[in-house]
């Protein structure tokens, strides 16, 4: 029995050794198996950590319906387009305007930042017979409340002027744009504050007539200050009147010397255009600005879903003589304008244009795009004072140009997708004056059509 108990003992002990033995092989693969998951994850990580030091390091390529793009790090570069192409009909023409098709802006776009404190902008222009810039600035990217910008600029004076040219509802701008500078060279400050429910501009500038651009140098060695201030109150709400935006912008300056006339010798031509891009009021060429320029205009916009309104005025008062040792006269020209649109379709529509075309026109397809149905009204009047006086004096002729333009817009806008608009407009300008006697000129009479293209 001793001889029993001995066995069985022995071999409890043979047991617990194997027990121990297997469980110190478990612990050893179980350390080994632990410790070469703490290998991969590192080898994940050093992995992950190169692919982002390589992303950072190599350029990302975006092409969508806005454009291309390449972005590495903080440096971006932005290429866009846009061509119009019209087609300008006038109808009981009696001054034989000539029907034609006509390229109305070419305008490739290069924008971009360099780091995250400089942005830049460069456009050219070749729908003219010389190629020419048509904005070409720098900005320094202070803070969103305080960027400065330098070079070639839109003037902050009109709210129509502002938009930009694939977003205007209309084929042309309205009349309050004519007393508005187009664009000019200077530098501005300007920005967002108050929670993005106010924006500033303050600009410094060369200075230029009405409705022109201003040219490359400065002629007179006098500049313009402009100023704005535009309020959205309600941007943050989401409300119904979320998209409502007032303002005011202004500004003045003195313009000595520069001939004011339609010229080939004229550096900065102005005089006023209807909306059909005729003449109807044009200085003498002996003209030229001798003193203060200043302009006022309150502003307006409302947008609501498909629903859009926009309203201006503007107040454009300048100092002229004609010839030598005449008194200056001060000339004050006013314009307003009211327009409404309306995308029938449903799409929501803002400032900056149409938001995006729920269903795109598509051949075959159930597409048919988005719709948009349009009118306006605005009228411009010159001060009687560019009448007046005798005709060796007078600034302007009564029997040549006319003292007002009234006139009235309806238009059609179909955007296939997000990139491609057509546009019809009929157009009715009526005149006070401009004709032998003081008889009126006869009204303008057009229908305009556009294709656009912009990416």
């Amino acid at each position: 029995m001793k001889k029993g108990i001995k066995q069985a003992g022995a071999a409890t002990l043979a047991i617990i050794a194997s027990v121990g033995v297997a469980q110190a092989a478990e612990n050893a693969t179980n350390e080994e198996l632990d410790q070469r998951i703490r290998i991969l994850e590192r080898k994940i990580e050093i992995d992950k950590e190169a692919a982002e030091a390589k992303a950072k390091d190599s350029a990302t390529v975006n092409v969508s319906d806005k454009g291309v793009s390449i972005k590495k790090g903080d440096n971006e570069f932005k290429f866009n387009a846009l061509v119009q192409l019209d087609a300008r009909t006038y109808l009981d023409d009696s001054r034989a305007q000539n029907d034609t098709f006509t390229f109305r802006r070419i305008r490739p776009t290069f924008q971009g930042s360099v780091g995250k404190l400089i942005g830049y902008r460069l456009t050219p222009e070749f729908a003219t017979n010389n190629a020419t810039i048509v904005d070409a600035y720098i900005d320094l990217k202070f803070d969103p409340a305080y960027t400065l910008r330098a070079g070639k600029v839109k003037g902050p004076t009109g709210l129509e002027r502002l938009q930009g040219g694939s977003a205007i509802t209309f084929i042309e701008r309205g009349l309050p744009t004519e007393l508005v500078p187009n664009r000019d060279l200077g530098i501005q400050l300007q920005g967002d504050v108050l929670s993005n429910t106010l924006n500033y501009t303050l600009g410094y500038y060369n200075g230029t007539a009405d409705g022109r651009d201003g040219g490359l140098v400065d002629t007179d060695n006098r500049k313009e200050v402009a100023g704005r201030l535009f309020a959205e109150p309600f941007k943050n709400d989401g409300g119904v009147l979320e998209k409502l935006g007032v303002g005011i912008a202004a500004s003045t300056g003195t313009q000595l010397g520069n001939s004011t006339a339609n010229s080939a010798a004229s550096a900065v031509p102005t005089g006023y255009r209807s909306p059909s891009q005729r003449s109807f009021f044009a200085y003498e060429t002996n003209v030229t600005a001798n003193g203060d320029h200043t302009r006022i205009s309150p502003q307006a916009y409302f947008h609501n879903g498909p629903f859009g309104l926009l309203t201006e005025y503007v107040q454009s008062k300048q100092e002229f003589t004609r010839g030598t040792g005449n008194p200056t006269v001060d000339v004050k020209s006013t314009a307003w304008q009211v327009a409404t649109s309306y995308v029938i379709t449903g799409e929501d529509i803002g400032y900056k244009g149409l938001s995006k075309v729920a269903q795109p026109f598509t051949v075959g397809g159930e597409g048919w795009g988005a719709f948009e149905v349009a009118a306006r009204y605005g009228e411009l009047e010159v001060d009687d004072a560019a009448f007046a006086g005798i005709a060796a004096v007078r600034l302007a002729d009564p029997d040549a140009q006319s003292k007002k333009a009234s006139s009235w817009t309806v238009g059609v806008n179909w955007y296939l997708n997000n990139n491609v608009k057509l546009a019809l407009n009929y157009t009715n300008t009526s005149f006070d004056g401009g004709k032998a006697g003081g008889a009126d000129r006869d009204d303008d009479k057009t229908v305009f059509s556009r294709l656009q293209l912009n990416f």
